[in-house]
């Protein structure tokens, strides 16, 4: 049944869907990707302060070293002298680790596109206890992806070692005669020699390992067409609901509509099909205003409420389509209408006795 609802997800997820998802804490994330930028960021933390930190390493050993004879074995010395040490070794390694800390908040980051927090993956979850459960996780083509990349770091760190070390086998005997502090500025170029070798080496793997856990994270998030119809409905509602509210949307436009055609100076008809009724009142507006129209029934009864109004109708099928297809209701008359707009009115006004030409 997985597989079959697996092979049913065509639909690429929808926002919403994406959005449940980072809620419950679930991303695109490659450890690879992280590991990689944390790698580089210690390279850069030591070679900039690699130098300084054995040189400050090196003198809180002479300092150790050589006050040691004075320090009384008494547990107030002795937790003296771990306080010292610790906040010595915190002093040294601190540029280091908060390097490595600040790299791997940034990583998370970048894959993750901004900040963004969840409790859902602290929640207990009793069913990773189901021990064949997890041998199913450990077989699956997640678990061996990841096994498989875990032996390859893993050879590539030792093969990279190796051939590092094995450049340097001939120096290796005159480090008998060097001092401390040399001897550990040349394991520090020897490993960073090291991990900028493997560096390269996780970004290559880190490119692969990111497209792959992308490609996983869409394939996952996919929808199936009932899952698209289902969530159509909760976000934008029912259809048969939404069809009627826009069909009683409709019909009470269609009544105040209807209302305004008593109040209408003329109605210019086509002359049967369509209908639009003007009204032109210069106290309040200077251009007359559609305030219905109508085609086929509708048109019907706006000519009927006219008749039984007295309002006057004018038959002039080009001005009426034109009307028609040009200006909403409630929209002023365009000016390339005001004079045939305006010879209707006069004509209206004249029957009506308001003015005389």
């Amino acid at each position: 049944m997985a597989e079959e609802s697996k092979d049913q997800k065509t639909e690429e997820a929808s926002s919403r869907r994406v959005r449940q998802t980072e809620e419950r804490g679930q991303f695109a994330l490659s450890r690879e990707f992280t590991q990689t930028i944390i790698l580089l960021a210690s390279i850069l933390a030591f070679n900039m302060s690699g130098l300084q930190s054995t040189k400050n390493m090196m003198d809180a050993w002479h300092t150790l070293l050589g006050e040691s004879h004075a320090v009384q074995a008494t547990p107030p010395e002795m937790q003296k002298l771990l306080i010292w040490t610790l906040v010595k070794m915190g002093a040294i390694l601190a540029p280091i680790l908060l390097a490595i800390m600040a790299a791997g908040i940034f990583a998370n980051l970048i894959q993750t596109q901004g900040f963004k927090f969840s409790l859902h993956p602290l929640q207990p979850n009793f069913g990773k206890l189901d021990p064949i459960k997890g041998m199913t996780r450990i077989f699956s083509k997640s678990g061996l992806v990841e096994l498989f990349k875990s032996l390859f770091k893993i050879a590539a760190v030792s093969l990279v070692a190796y051939i590092t070390i094995k450049g340097r086998f001939d120096e290796l005997p005159a480090l008998m005669s060097f001092p401390v502090g040399r001897i550990m500025t040349y394991m520090g170029e020897v490993g960073s020699e090291i991990m900028v070798k493997v560096l390269l080496m996780m970004m290559v793997l880190a490119g692969l390992d990111y497209a792959f856990q992308r490609f996983t994270y869409q394939e996952n998030i996919r929808m199936t067409k009932q899952e698209v119809k289902d969530e159509r409905k909760e976000t934008e509602g029912n259809p048969l609901v939404k069809q009627r509210i826009r069909s009683a949307q409709m019909q009470m436009a269609r009544r105040r509509m209807m209302a305004a055609v008593p109040k209408a100076d003329v109605v210019v008809t086509n002359p049967t099909h369509i209908a639009v009724a003007i009204k032109y009142d210069s106290s309040k507006h200077d251009v007359p205003v559609v305030v219905a129209k109508g085609q086929g029934y509708v048109a019907q009864k706006i000519r009927e409420i006219a008749k039984n109004s007295g309002i006057p109708m004018v038959e002039d099928k080009p001005l009426a389509r034109t009307l028609f297809k040009t200006v909403e209701i409630g929209q002023y008359i365009p000016a390339t209408l005001y004079k045939a707009v305006a010879e209707i009115l006069a004509y209206v006004y004249r029957l009506k006795g308001k003015f005389t030409v």
